[in-house]
């Protein structure tokens, strides 16, 4: 592994095309979860959102906080136990009940009118709810528009070639006033297939640009042993703030 202070100023390598092609099914997505390949989950939450988060509220209450592919991301809870209202879609059933089990929230679960075969399991609070949907159908539902989004795993998740079309989805989520909090990685594409998928500022820049002020709150070294099996040299996390233009 490179020295961190080397890595951090790295370059961003240049074949932006060598993903574009790649893609999962929901059904691969699914089996992780069953065969448990979920290396990708963060049984502390994640530091930087930690770090960031007097930040990313502004001291404001009652909001309502979007998560795109949840999981059972710990910090679901952080936002509701701080009284705001969070809602999730994630592809796992599995990965939804291991959220409530683990996090000792009793819940509810309905199906949703209008995506067949999808569900809303719901906490007896009333303020977390986790659609179990393919994310391109939520907007379907009339889940109305939030003052948050954390996206951590869904962006670098999401096929590259559907990138467009879940950027278009996300931003028509958001109320004026929103902020947008966006991690992503930056790695040799060429050396690891993904997902995660690499996504370079110039990206989130083509995606985002148009409608959101762009700022790149931090940038660290996330290579961790286990990554010497994707065969790269470097793994850099950004985390980027997308506020209204």
């Amino acid at each position: 592994m490179d020295d961190p202070r080397t890595v951090l100023d790295v370059n961003e390598y240049p074949d932006t095309e060598v993903q574009k092609n790649r893609m999962l099914t929901l059904e691969e997505w699914k089996e992780k979860w069953v065969n448990r390949n979920i290396a990708f989950h963060q049984e502390q939450g994640h530091q930087l959102l930690k770090k960031h988060l007097d930040t990313f509220l502004k001291g404001e209450k009652g909001l309502r906080v979007f998560f795109p592919l949840c999981g059972k991301a710990v910090e679901m809870k952080w936002f509701a136990d701080r009284g705001h209202s969070v809602v999730g879609v994630e592809i796992s059933e599995l990965g939804i009940r291991e959220f409530f089990t683990e996090q000792d929230l009793s819940y509810s679960e309905e199906p949703v009118a209008e995506i067949p075969g999808a569900k809303v399991f719901k906490s007896s609070s009333g303020n977390i709810s986790l659609y179990c949907c393919n994310l391109f159908d939520l907007p379907r539902a009339n889940i109305g528009n939030f003052d948050r989004i954390w996206d951590r795993g869904a962006l670098v998740a999401v096929n590259p070639g559907d990138r467009r079309r879940y950027a278009d989805v996300m931003l028509s989520l958001t109320r004026t006033g929103f902020q947008y909090l966006l991690a992503v990685f930056i790695y040799d594409p060429t050396k690891h297939a993904g997902p995660p998928f690499y996504v370079p500022d110039a990206e989130v820049e083509g995606l985002f640009g148009s409608t959101c002020n762009i700022h790149c709150l931090e940038k660290v070294d996330a290579f961790e042993k286990r990554h010497e099996r994707w065969k790269i040299d470097y793994l850099i996390e950004k985390l980027y703030l997308l506020t209204e233009k």
